[in-house]
């Protein structure tokens, strides 16, 4: 049965009318633009017939701008004013970008204001043309290829589905459509590049199985992802995602620069220029062994060769690093290798010999490289944008996405209660119940956090806001809604209500930098690391939460009515039992003892407690009688 499709206000289509939408890769080293053209998909190619747009872009001192070949060919004579690779500092910081020779590619401006004069917490890149950030570099990138469509496709454009890594994250998204507005281009979606994949493959249209699980093994020039997706009756449904946002070709690029650098005997130079010369000659050679046993290699006055031998032993803990991400997307899966029907190669580092041996090895079955690999995402991205632009009403696809690591809120003691799950099904709205730790609390700071450890100091903090008029009650009274919202494009809102007075509060989590490069990878090794010491941390923290509530209401008790109720060595009793509690609180490593000093303060305040309580009951009867109590 086809699925009902509920159009976009303003984006449904009159009979007969064909809306003009595109897919665009906008990759680390390549672009491409796609379209559905007379039912079939399509790289939309240059004048020249070029269908790869590198992803270069320099900039001149009149204030124009080249964009792709032209660029890439002039990079060597301006280096300062040219750029490549500007997805890898999408939704990052400068503390990201890896350095060769103990020096960063580029010149990056102090200043905390952009070519605009606006202030920025974002990197900023000194050109001639003043200052330029990653998302104003891939904006150029983005108009080429919208002007490319346009003049393909003789029509103005409607929108655009742009893939991203499925393991970007919240900053890292947000930048890429930061980028698409910046290029007056309107994003239909934000689809994950192996999810689009999986559709330019029709890999769901496979009759034999009414099932099949597909690994979509994904290097581009920047990015590592490995996806799982189940795939039945036109539903793509993301099992687990995994991967590195800062592993990709540009890393085995670095490896053989490295090599060049010290075969020259350069690698003490400072000199930025050599340094990206040495980058360029490494993607040549790279590319090179692809066809070829050994490639001569040079730079300067320095000439040798490298072999393919010498490449694979130089590159294998890159390979290594994301097998061992294949193995825990598929323990994420609860799949072994042998239940997976297709391996689907995506990117053009995946052209390497060594990446297509060693993936074959692992899953234990050739890869699928029938597509080509650099055009695979941009054609599964234009048939999803005909299918949102509405020209295709009957299509039976429905893509669920997954998050790649877990969202929750900062509680009271340091510890992070978990809203989402990592791998939910997007988009997803949750919401959960909070409420106020300290009598008369009327504002409560709301901490939002993305990772999988118990604490709040070992995940990443993405954004805070503050819900203010909270009416004055005793702690634990009120009752806080916080509600997560996780969109199509894997963008979080929150936003927090107080349920009797009706106040709210929000915020578009859109932090400064994403996650650093092996941080989301990190995050989930180190859960799986310090499981044991993060269940002791979180227990510890938990009694001391349970402490500091003791402590609080035997001091507001004591403040009530001690004096009136307790005689000086009564006093004094409680006073000592309460220091040897706040004692442990402050130098105890273990929660049994914090415990064991909270049993001991409630076991000596009894006496206290059922005084206050008889207190309360003679209060309550006062001028009434048991009878009418009774009645």
């Amino acid at each position: 049965m086809a699925l009902l499709q509920i159009s976009e206000p303003g984006m449904s289509t009159a009979p007969h009318e064909h809306r003009l939408a595109v897919g665009i890769d906008l990759g680390t080293t390549n672009s491409l633009v796609a379209s559905v053209r007379s039912g079939a998909a399509e790289i939309l190619c240059d004048p020249e017939g070029n269908a790869l747009l590198p992803s270069v872009v320099r900039y001149l001192e009149n204030g124009a701008t080249e964009v792709g070949k032209k660029a890439q060919d002039n990079q060597l004579e301006d280096l300062p004013n040219t750029i490549s690779s500007a997805k890898r500092l999408l939704g990052r910081g400068i503390k990201d970008l890896k350095t060769l020779g103990g020096s960063l590619p580029y010149e990056f401006a102090t200043a905390s204001s952009s070519s605009h004069g606006t202030e920025s917490n974002v990197p900023q890149i000194k050109t001639v043309a003043g200052n330029k950030t990653a998302i104003e570099v891939s904006a150029e990138i983005l108009k080429t290829l919208k002007q490319r469509a346009e003049e393909s496709l003789g029509g103005e454009l409607k929108g655009a589905v742009i893939t991203v890594p499925a393991y970007f994250d919240d900053a890292q998204r947000q930048a890429t459509k930061d980028a698409a507005r910046l290029a007056d281009l309107k994003v239909f979606r934000l689809l994950n590049e192996p999810t689009a994949a999986a559709v330019a493959y029709g890999l769901d249209q496979k009759e034999e199985l009414s099932e099949r699980i597909i690994a979509v093994y994904d290097l581009g020039g920047g990015t590592f992802d490995i996806s799982i997706l189940k795939l039945n009756k036109g539903v793509f449904e993301v099992m687990a995602t995994g991967g590195d946002s800062a592993l990709g070709g540009d890393d085995f690029d670095h490896a053989i620069a490295e090599w060049i650098l010290e075969e020259a005997l350069l690698e003490d130079t400072h000199n930025t220029k050599i340094h990206r010369k040495a980058m360029i000659e490494a993607r040549r050679v790279k590319e090179a062994l692809t066809d070829n046993n050994e490639v001569s290699v040079k730079l300067e006055d320095w000439q040798g060769s490298l072999s393919r031998n010498q490449f694979d032993e130089m590159v294998a803990p890159l390979v290594k690093k994301t097998l061992m991400a294949c193995r825990r997307a598929l323990r994420d899966s609860s799949l072994d290798k042998d239940q997976v029907h297709d391996v689907v190669m995506v990117g053009g580092s995946t052209r390497m010999p060594v990446v297509r041996e060693k993936v074959g090895e692992f899953f234990g079955q050739p890869p699928l490289v029938d597509i080509d690999p650099d055009k695979v995402v941009a054609i599964g991205a234009a048939l999803q944008a005909d299918v949102l632009a509405g020209n295709k009403p009957d299509a039976e696809m429905l893509l669920l996405d997954v998050i790649p690591l877990s969202l929750g809120l900062e509680t009271y003691g340091g510890l992070v209660e978990k809203v989402i799950a990592r791998n939910t099904t997007i988009p997803i709205t949750r919401a959960q119940e909070f409420t106020t730790f300290k009598d008369n609390q009327t504002a409560m700071t709301v901490h939002i956090l993305q990772g999988e450890r118990e604490t709040v100091e070992e995940n990443r903090s993405l954004a805070k806001f503050a819900l203010k008029g909270i009416p004055p009650m005793v702690a634990g009274a009120a009752r806080i809604k916080v509600t997560f919202q996780v969109d199509a494009d894997g963008l979080l809102n929150v936003h927090a209500e107080e349920e009797t007075t009706g106040a709210k509060a929000g915020v578009e989590v859109k932090p400064s930098y994403g996650l650093t490069d092996s941080e989301i990878e990190g995050m989930i090794r180190d859960s799986m690391d310090n499981a044991q010491a993060d269940m002791e941390a979180r227990k510890l923290r938990e009694q001391l939460v349970e402490a500091d509530r003791t402590l609080e209401a035997l001091d507001s008790a004591m403040a009530s009515d001690a004096d009136r109720m307790l005689n000086d060595e009564e006093k004094k009793t409680l006073l000592a039992a309460r220091s040897e509690l706040m004692e442990a609180k402050h130098t105890s490593k273990d929660a049994e003892s914090v415990k064991a000093a909270i049993k001991n303060m409630e076991k000596v305040a009894e006496f206290y407690v059922a005084r206050r309580m008889d207190d309360n009951v003679k209060k309550a009867m006062a001028g009434h009688n048991v009878d009418e109590f009774n009645k």
